[in-house]
């Protein structure tokens, strides 16, 4: 998965772009990024600059909180859907995204055979193919991918790696098969499947995916005199060479009357979660997982219902960090801040929290107001324990688990990633698992590794350690 590419900075220019114009309140400067991008003369990236700002409009759509499924006025002013979004109560679903007029077509068949081939005479991908669909045609091999079935095995024979595999890299990427094209050839999401992962977002070349951002609806928030609460994910930590506490004055001088660290939430999901374990190990459960994964849950509720009894009932540290922010400043507008687009569909479930912004956006933010992370003072932090912040690295939860139930009789297993080989891997575990409490992670090294980084998820958990003292 690519942390940092071309489309990747072209979004995190644009949400910096637009939060300045939004902190401004300067609605109508909007329409003119596009044409700022892409200036008369300027050399494009695809056919023409005008497609080339046709999808920067789209792209600044999507931040600006709207799917481009229903667009159905195509002349309308980015102005006015900025004007609009002033009135939105809350954010709207689904939290994804995908612009069809940037989505490549990408080609429908896997296998191709190219110029490398040498039409050799033991023809081993012809000869081993169980549908008979590789031909040869002036002395070159030929897939017929009306009778190709993707087996894979001509590439595998071919002594001259003359055959690629071409992958579509969303659907490639997808661990649930929740993307696929339409009648048209450009790529759709059955949100009925969708676990918001942001796989699909991260590995498309072309950028054609995006979150729909909810950095409109928080920077009204933090222009009124409605109380504002930053609810701090512990995987901030590393992704702005600062320490948690600058990053807490940081998030007070953008605007925040509060701010809490999500694992003080983490504390409590451990103490629950421990008895909740004991209590299932008892009553002779064979396992149990975790369930502080967003798009694990997901996962569960869509596609693997039978792992449902094995899910822990435990909420999430963001969960209750929101019922403590309810407590802390009644009526104030509770923002999870965090790498994570599962988290703003689970936030779309919960009444503890209002609105989610990615480090994304908060870096963004950051840019827009002129806000240097690393010269702010430091803030006191409150006394948290090392496990709690290491809920953000595979492992932190498991961790966190073992030193409070301080039990030999604990087997951890950890699934670090969801992809279509661990889900069928976990679809075995209710015959036969590997341990009694096991660990999942959608994404690979855990939360720090998440769709809307900022930092190299190698670099951020070296940061991490070093706070925990490890």
């Amino acid at each position: 998965m690519n942390y940092v590419n071309n489309a990747t900075l072209i979004r995190r220019e644009l949400l910096a772009k637009l939060s300045g114009l939004l902190l401004k309140k300067d609605f109508s400067a909007i329409d003119r990024v596009p044409l700022e991008m892409f200036p008369k003369n300027s050399q494009s990236v695809r056919c023409c600059i005008y497609k080339d700002r046709a999808m920067i409009r789209y792209r600044l759509m999507a931040l600006l909180g709207y799917g481009l499924e229903n667009e159905e006025d195509e002349l309308k002013r980015l102005e006015t859907y900025a004007e609009e979004a002033q009135e939105r109560k809350k954010p709207e679903a689904p939290f994804l995204t995908v612009i069809d007029e940037a989505c490549s077509s990408c080609v429908k068949v896997n296998y191709v055979v190219t110029d490398a081939c040498q039409g050799c005479v033991a023809r081993p991908c012809m000869m081993n193919c169980p549908k008979d669909a590789i031909e040869f045609i002036n002395g070159k091999a030929h897939i017929k991918h009306d009778t190709c079935i993707n087996c894979g095995i001509c590439l595998k024979e071919c002594p001259y790696h003359a055959i690629i595999y071409m992958p579509v890299p969303c659907e490639e990427a997808c661990p649930v098969d929740a993307i696929s094209k339409d009648q048209f050839g450009k790529e759709k999401i059955d949100f009925t499947k969708c676990i918001y992962c942001g796989k699909c977002m991260r590995s498309c070349p072309f950028g054609a995916i995006m979150e729909r951002s909810q950095v409109t609806d928080l920077i009204k928030h933090l222009l009124s005199d409605k109380k504002t609460v930053a609810m701090v994910a512990p995987s901030i930590v590393g992704q702005f060479s600062a320490s948690l506490g600058q990053m807490v004055s940081a998030l007070k001088q953008l605007g925040f009357d509060e701010v809490l660290e999500v694992a003080e939430g983490a504390e409590v999901t451990t103490k629950k979660e421990t008895a909740e374990w004991v209590e299932r190990m008892e009553d002779g459960k064979s396992f149990m997982t975790t369930s502080c994964c967003p798009a694990w849950v997901e996962t569960v509720e869509k596609h693997l219902p039978e792992l449902k009894l094995y899910m822990s009932d435990t909420r999430s540290p963001m969960r209750y960090t929101g019922e403590i922010a309810r407590k802390v400043c009644h009526g104030a507008v509770n923002v999870f801040i965090g790498p994570c687009i599962a988290k703003r569909q689970e936030a779309f479930k919960d009444d503890t929290v209002d609105l989610v912004m990615s480090i994304e956006e908060l870096g963004a933010l950051f840019i827009a107001a002129k806000i240097d992370v690393q010269k702010m003072e430091e803030s006191q932090l409150k006394d948290i324990s090392p496990e709690s912040r290491g809920y953000a690295m595979s492992g932190g939860v498991a961790n966190a688990v073992a030193t409070e139930a301080k039990s030999d009789d604990l087997n951890v297993y950890q699934i670090d990633g969801l992809s279509k080989q661990s889900i069928k891997e976990i679809k075995r575990f209710p015959k036969k698992c590997p341990g009694n409490f096991v660990e999942v992670m959608s994404c690979e090294g855990g939360c720090i590794a998440g769709p809307s980084v900022i930092s190299n998820p190698k670099l951020a958990s070296r940061q991490l350690n070093k706070m925990l003292g490890r």
